[in-house]
């Protein structure tokens, strides 16, 4: 029985996928990128019949063109915060009025049209109903208010 050969190209597409299935697996962007590196070199080597020397160095400059490029721009979105606050975020900062005597042990407000529990931020300090304060922090379904 004689061995079946498997051109260049082939191999490179085959680590391609391996390194596809790897990056699903592990979410590693890197290995994405690398698996685009390696299509490069499949091209070299089935379309125009490049030679290992090109291979690889097409290989490792895709990849690693890709990798200087992505991971910058990839670290920096990671970094930025979400420019528009949903949930409990959405209520820090937000004004409210008081409903019923709010001091450091509790009390109600009305916040973004709903009835909240409320706590002064300073203990020693109360806000008397009708009078507009504002939300520093929410802690459970308590507001925190000054």
């Amino acid at each position: 029985m004689t061995g079946v050969d498997i051109d260049a190209w082939l191999w490179w597409l085959i680590g391609a996928a391996a390194l596809g299935i790897a990056l699903v697996i592990t979410a590693m962007p890197e290995l994405g990128m690398l698996a685009v590196g390696a299509v490069a070199a499949a091209v070299v080597s089935g379309i125009f019949g490049g030679g290992a020397v090109a291979q690889v160095a097409v290989f490792a400059v895709v990849s690693t063109a890709l990798i200087a490029a992505v991971r910058p721009v990839a670290r920096r979105h990671r970094s930025q915060r979400p420019e528009l606050a949903t949930g409990v975020d959405a209520l820090k900062g937000k004004q409210a009025v008081v409903l019923e005597r709010v001091d450091g042990s509790g009390g109600r407000i009305k916040l973004a049209g709903e009835v909240w529990s409320a706590r002064a931020l300073d203990t020693g300090r109360s806000y008397e109903a009708g009078q507009e304060v504002d939300v520093v922090d929410i802690e459970g379904a308590t507001a925190i208010i000054m």
